[in-house]
């Protein structure tokens, strides 16, 4: 059983969180590769299995380092959501 991370921050604007439900996360690295930022790592939790994260020095900064990849469409997928085969990755906005 697993539980549910959320990386990211609250501000006036909004919430921007990736959140990466570890019971569904398999550690395999896709959204690793498919981040054009190079916001996730792999590595492993409180429980010592492998699963994915964002770095710790880019939690502050999601709104911004996510754009490009959100666009201005609210249908367009991000490619770290894309190549997540088990859909452990959402994001709150």
């Amino acid at each position: 059983m697993g539980y549910i991370a959320h990386h990211g921050y609250t501000d006036g604007s909004g919430d921007y969180y990736i959140s990466i439900d570890s019971g569904k996360c398999n550690g395999c690295g896709e959204c690793v590769m498919a981040c054009p930022k190079g916001l996730f790592e792999v590595a492993p939790d409180d429980y010592d299995d492998m699963v994915a994260r964002i770095k710790d020095e880019f939690k502050k900064e999601l709104k911004y380092l996510c754009a490009p990849c959100k666009g201005t469409s609210e249908e367009r997928t991000l490619p770290c959501i894309t190549v997540c085969q088990p859909k452990a990755i959402t994001h709150s906005w």
